[in-house]
């Protein structure tokens, strides 16, 4: 009797510790230890010393009943294969399908993220200079590298092939978008732009340029003539490459 007793003692303490360890590990990070906690962290090691789930973290602030937010974040990682690009593409309603994201945080996460990437796009000090197809990617992937449909922008640039706007054309979806030639040179006009570089991306993934891409290519090098605005090239951006009609021989 007194050897079932003890057996049940066991079992009850056994049970007990599963149930506590359980309970913490679903705790918020406010219980944990404040080294662990990724805002205390940060304060204490500095933000190069957080792993990018506790970044996350940090912008969610919560996470649910059965996950912190650390935890939460992992998850939201894994599902991106622990690719901040593919998690920049993430629009607020693919977030939103999280448990314990709702729209607000999702939002966080957007502008977070939205933030990062026009920080690569600043550029200190005097104008750029395109000297080759590649000076102009490296101005344009900014722009197209989280995008999931099609957009066309142009490059302006003087005389001497110093950039001095960059604009927006247009939106599509992800079969392709429309460029209206007389925006495109009103643009330039309005800047009083020497030169043009036409650029799109092909959110199939494909740099192969289509027939509606080689005509409105033609026909803009041809107006461009008659209005003294030179188009010097045109860029296809997809999956991080590109291809230049210039560099093809297609211009």
């Amino acid at each position: 009797m007194c050897h079932a007793h003890h057996v049940f003692l066991c079992l009850k303490f056994l049970v007990q510790s599963l149930i506590m360890e359980k309970h913490e590990q679903n705790l918020g990070i406010k219980f944990w230890a404040e080294a662990d906690r990724p805002r205390e962290k940060m304060m204490i090691n500095g933000r190069r010393q957080l792993t990018d789930a506790e970044l996350v973290a940090i912008l969610i602030g919560s996470g649910n009943k059965d996950e912190s937010a650390v935890a939460l974040s992992k998850r939201i990682l894994a599902h991106f294969k622990n690719d901040l690009d593919s998690l920049g593409k993430a629009s607020i309603n693919d977030l939103s399908k999280f448990k314990g994201i709702g729209e607000a945080k999702a939002i966080s996460v957007v502008a977070a993220l939205e933030l990062g990437r026009r920080r690569k796009d600043i550029v200190a000090g005097e104008l750029p200079k395109v000297s080759a197809s590649k000076d102009a990617y490296k101005m344009l992937f900014p722009v197209f590298s989280d995008l999931n449909h099609e957009e066309f922008w142009i490059l302006l640039l003087n005389r001497a092939n110093f950039v001095i706007g960059r604009h927006l054309i247009s939106k599509g979806g992800m079969a392709g978008t429309v460029a209206d030639p007389k925006i495109i040179f009103k643009a330039a006009l309005d800047q009083n732009a020497a030169n043009i570089i036409l650029a799109h991306n092909h959110p199939s993934g494909s740099l192969k340029p289509s027939q509606e891409d080689l005509s409105l290519t033609k026909r803009m090098v041809a107006a461009g003539k008659m209005l003294d605005l030179h188009v010097l090239d045109h860029l296809i951006l997809a999956n991080n490459k590109y291809l230049s009609f210039g560099d093809e021989g297609l211009i």
